[in-house]
């Protein structure tokens, strides 16, 4: 038995759902920047993913009555910004995992890495993370900043939740790699 999530903003999606243009612009102004950032961790280009959470808007306002309320409205928007956004790498035909590759096999000494807490630092691991092929920079972005698990990652990458797993070690692998060659260049 599932219970119904308490929205805070019931009342505008309630109005959203009589196509109140007044609410509807409420809710965009609540939510567009998180799914803005949410789409361009994906697509990484802004107007693209700038498209991608006007349509994500306009699709959920259209479809607003099929919202049951069981999770937050803003997770259930997400849910379609992020499956619009790889439904848009599809579009492109990007590879979302490499083929097994000696380069994204590390030694075990490679598996750790300390880092202060830094604005400097934060954006080496930024740079990072784009650094990642496409499927790895997803997968970390989904866990990681998301917040979703690998079942629910597996569900929307149409992969299973051990691929999931899989990928994302190997995704954490080669941050670290991809940090410790940034780390050397500086010492350089």
């Amino acid at each position: 038995m599932s219970s119904l999530y308490q929205n805070i903003h019931q009342d505008l999606i309630e109005l959203c759902g009589k196509n109140d243009p007044k609410a509807q612009f409420k809710i965009y102004k609540l939510y567009y920047k998180a799914m803005y950032n949410s789409s361009l961790r994906i697509v990484k280009d802004e107007s693209e993913a700038e498209d991608i959470m006007q349509e994500a808007f306009l699709s959920a306002f259209k479809n607003i009555k099929k919202y049951k309320g069981e999770v937050s409205f803003g997770a259930w928007l997400k849910r379609i910004v992020i499956n619009r956004s790889l439904d848009s790498l599809k579009k492109r035909k990007l590879e979302l995992f490499p083929l097994e590759d000696e380069l994204y096999k590390l030694k075990e000494e490679e598996s750790s890495y300390e880092i202060e807490d830094t604005k400097e630092q934060i954006d080496i691991i930024k740079k990072g993370i784009n650094l990642l092929p496409t499927g790895y920079r997803i997968i970390l972005n989904l866990y990681l900043l998301e917040g979703y698990d690998h079942e629910e990652i597996a569900k929307v990458m149409n992969v299973n939740a051990s691929t999931s797993r899989s990928q994302f070690l190997r995704a954490k692998k080669k941050l670290i790699q991809i940090l410790e060659k940034e780390k050397t260049k500086k010492l350089l």
